[in-house]
């Protein structure tokens, strides 16, 4: 019943050991529907029998990057999902903050926050939520999310920001200035952010500020556009309301790209503003404190971001020079130094899987 409710989702089966199941899907949404179908047929098998003699299985989820190695996975994305099992109610369901932020309000399901959990052989607490929620069967039904306007805090997707520059090389430095914003939005304790992971999918497509509503389970879109000729640089920026598609605030900003961290900061601003969000004076020294004020060294930053994410060996070479430049430059940039550790990461990844594909194994 397991493997084929998996299946019906979209899933894979990866493997069996003993009672445990190991699977992956492609979607998040595919397999917390699973989950939560998962658990309500089991409940309904067991009723009417003896405590010894019903079947109750816990279910932990994860999102995030795995090791494909002969048709089985590895790495820390599996590693936390088996510890959030373990964390799991007996015929419940216990999630990563990554799968929290990802299904947002698009399910009609609730969480409760179990804290930030130490386990074992993961570096950093994981941040645990359990599914509250009546399992029912949903089927292949679509989920209906609740109205936007019933969300209790101001919520936001961040979409990537359009380059209009007619230079593809130019593509990273919206992709950056998108980025920026959503970290400096995160900040603020009364707003709820969509990850990048999830408002980045629609990249390069046409967008229906009411469909991401629905889909990301917002009430509110940021979306704009990068313009840049030589030292001059055009940014625009418009807040929208998902629900009714009428613009909340749009500006436009024509400065010198030195500017592009005050413009930043100015969109942050205003979008707050915008939408009512009352800051306290520490979260507003946070707010603008955070990243770099280097210029070069930011820019390098995020094209090496743009670069590292397409995990090719040659582009991951090409971003581990550039952040490599930039920690130079700012030795403080957080930022950049997640991206070059995450280089080297990818570069060995690579030398793994192509001394796989030679027949050579590996241990460790």
């Amino acid at each position: 019943m397991i493997s084929a409710t998996i299946e019906q989702h979209g899933g894979r089966v990866v493997n069996y050991a003993g009672d445990a199941v190991l699977a992956e899907f492609g979607a998040v949404l595919d397999a917390i529907s699973s989950a939560i179908e998962i658990q309500g047929e089991l409940k309904i098998r067991n009723e009417g029998q003896p405590e010894d003699e019903s079947v109750q299985f816990r279910i932990g989820l994860n999102l995030g990057d795995v090791i494909e190695d002969r048709g089985d996975i590895y790495g820390d994305g599996v590693n936390v999902a088996a510890r959030l099992e373990g964390l799991a109610e007996p015929g419940g369901i216990c999630i990563s903050e990554s799968i929290r932020t990802a299904v947002a309000n698009r399910l009609p399901i609730g969480y409760e926050f179990l804290g930030e959990r130490e386990v074992k052989n993961i570096a950093e607490p994981v941040r645990a939520y359990k599914v509250v929620a009546e399992p029912v069967q949903l089927g292949n039904s679509e989920p209906v999310p609740p109205p936007l306007s019933d969300l209790t805090l101001p919520s936001v997707a961040v979409l990537p920001f359009t380059n209009m520059s007619g230079d593809p090389e130019q593509e990273y430095f919206g992709d950056g200035v998108a980025e920026d914003i959503i970290t400096a939005l995160s900040k603020v304790r009364n707003m709820m952010v969509i990850a990048r992971n999830s408002s980045f999918i629609y990249k390069g497509a046409p967008v229906d500020v009411k469909q991401v509503g629905r889909e990301q389970g917002v009430r509110y879109v940021l979306e704009g556009s990068v313009r840049r000729s030589g030292n001059r640089l055009r940014i625009t920026a418009q807040l929208i309301d998902a629900e009714s598609a009428h613009y909340l605030w749009s500006e436009r900003y024509d400065r010198l790209a030195e500017d592009v961290f005050d413009v930043q900061d100015e969109i942050t601003r205003e979008v707050t503003a915008a939408l009512q969000v009352e800051l306290t004076q520490g979260e507003q020294a946070r707010l603008w404190a955070s990243g770099t004020k280097h210029l070069e060294a930011w820019e390098l930053a995020v094209q090496g971001r743009f670069l590292v994410d397409s995990h090719h060996r040659d582009s991951v070479r090409k971003s581990q020079q550039l952040t490599q430049r930039a920690v130079q430059l700012d030795e403080n940039y957080a930022n950049a130094w997640s991206i070059l550790a995450q280089t080297y990461w990818s570069e060995a990844l690579n030398k793994r899987m192509e001394r796989i594909s030679r027949g050579v194994t590996v241990d460790g």
